[in-house]
């Protein structure tokens, strides 16, 4: 009888461990941050609408201002950059006759964001099948029942001056990666809170 005993507390334990582990790892809070739009936006003067899919080009001959011209094109990198739209879901959603309906202390402010450039095939060095992760700084708060939309870098211009990227300015290979993206913030009352989303991206010297 001692054995069944110890044997039903120690799977108590682990359970209830188990259990904890994943609100630590959801965040403490009472949302959770939901991404519900991902988009990429390619830079340049051949920016195009915002897609769930990014083209990134890595180089765009400019024609103008002067002293660029159709005969004098400038080779130029830009940045692409992404969008994201991002709203709370009660982790306690109540009953059908009294719901959960969130307060002002359950307002989030994203602060920053992270991406990370990952390949389907796994070979995942940084600066030589992919570009380097980054830390970015963007800021805005989720309204309690609503959305909030934010605009931020997602390619870096150095990212295209680098390897992988610059030895696609002269070669017609294109590099698809996933970009991972996080985005952290805090609620009102100090909670941490995260998401994390990906995004296709191709890279290559597309056509002008």
């Amino acid at each position: 009888m001692q054995s069944l005993n110890r044997l039903v507390l120690f799977g108590t334990l682990i359970a209830a461990t188990t259990s904890c582990g994943d609100v630590v790892r959801e965040g403490r809070g009472p949302m959770y941050l939901v991404i519900d739009r991902l988009l990429g936006i390619s830079g340049g003067a051949s920016a195009g609408e915002p897609a769930g899919t990014l083209r990134s080009d890595v180089i765009t001959n400019m024609t103008s201002p002067a002293p660029c011209s159709t005969t004098n094109v400038c080779p130029t990198v830009f940045d692409d950059m992404g969008s994201v739209e991002l709203r709370l879901v009660p982790k306690n959603l109540g009953t059908p006759a009294a719901p959960t309906v969130p307060t002002s202390n359950n307002e989030v402010t994203i602060t920053r964001y992270r991406v990370v450039y990952k390949r389907a095939d796994g070979r995942n060095s940084p600066g030589i099948d992919v570009p380097y992760p980054f830390d970015g700084a963007v800021t805005g708060t989720v309204p309690a029942g609503g959305t909030l939309g934010l605009t931020f870098e997602l390619v870096r211009h150095d990212a295209k001056r680098e390897a992988p990227l610059v030895q696609l300015q002269n070669n017609p290979t294109i590099i698809a990666v996933i970009a991972e993206l996080s985005f952290y913030g805090q609620d009102r009352v100090g909670n941490d809170i995260s998401a994390t989303g990906s995004m296709l991206i191709q890279f290559g010297n597309f056509g002008d």
